[in-house]
C-alpha cells in the first residue's frame, strides 16, 4: 500500500455563493462550481432556485478536500447577509483588479 493520496483525494472542492433573482445569496459546495451553477440556472440541484432563479456565480473559494469545504460552508452559512455581501465584494474586486 502507498501513502500517496489518490487523484480523487487530491481534487479540490469549492465553497460558492450564487445570487438569486430576488437578491438573496445561496451557499453551496462543489468540485466544479461552474457546472453546478449551470445546473442551478436550469432549476436543478437545489430546490432553493425553484422560486427565485439563479442569476450569477458571485463567490468561490477553494479547499483541498470535501470535508474542509463542508466545514467552511457551515461557517459561511452562519454569516449575516452583510458579511456574505462583503465576501462577494472582495471576490469581485480581487478578480476585476487583476
Amino acid at each position: 500500500m502507498s501513502d500517496t493520496p489518490s487523484p480523487l483525494e487530491c481534487k479540490p472542492w469549492y465553497v460558492y455563493l450564487v445570487r438569486a433573482a430576488n437578491g438573496s445569496l445561496y451557499c453551496g459546495i462543489s468540485d466544479d462550481p461552474l457546472r453546478r451553477f449551470i445546473k442551478h440556472q436550469k432549476g436543478q440541484g437545489a430546490r432553493y432556485f425553484k422560486t427565485s432563479p439563479a442569476q450569477a456565480l458571485v463567490y468561490m473559494e477553494q479547499w483541498p478536500d470535501k470535508g474542509e469545504a463542508l466545514r467552511q460552508e457551515r461557517l459561511v452559512k452562519k454569516l449575516r447577509k452583510a458579511a456574505k455581501e462583503a465576501l462577494v465584494a472582495a471576490f469581485a474586486c480581487e478578480h476585476e483588479c487583476l
